[in-house]
């Protein structure tokens, strides 16, 4: 069982930054590809990072390619989502992810645990 809590949201004025973490619990926590999700009102949510057991594959979304980091360190059992030139519609719950493999993963029906998500606000 791998327990995850998501930290780092707020409110933040465009072109702002943000960094969330997620801090992991568990057995063989540090074997698991991690990934950060995101859900706007109103839609589906979707994958926006995600990086392998290792740190050595790495993806980000078009959306936020250039803007966002996503890294783990995993000495301290912590995945983080440095968010930089925030925009109105990076506004959404984020939430973070783990699966039982170690290779890096876009498909959200692939990750086992979920964190309950922090909430992030970015005012024009």
């Amino acid at each position: 069982q791998v327990h995850l809590v998501e930290s780092g949201g707020g409110s933040v004025q465009g072109g702002g930054s943000l960094r969330l973490s997620c801090a992991a619990s568990g057995r063989s926590w540090n074997n698991y590809a991690m990934g950060w999700f995101r859900q706007a009102p109103g839609k589906d949510r979707f994958v926006v990072a995600a990086i392998s057991r290792d740190s050595d594959s790495t993806w980000l979304s078009a959306e936020v390619a250039g803007r966002f980091v996503i890294s783990r360190d995993n000495a301290k059992n912590t995945m983080y989502l440095q968010m930089n030139n925030l925009e109105p519609e990076d506004t959404a719950v984020y939430y973070c992810a783990a699966r039982e493999v170690s290779e890096l993963e876009i498909r959200e029906y692939q990750y086992k645990y979920w964190g309950q998500g922090t909430a992030v606000t970015v005012s024009s």
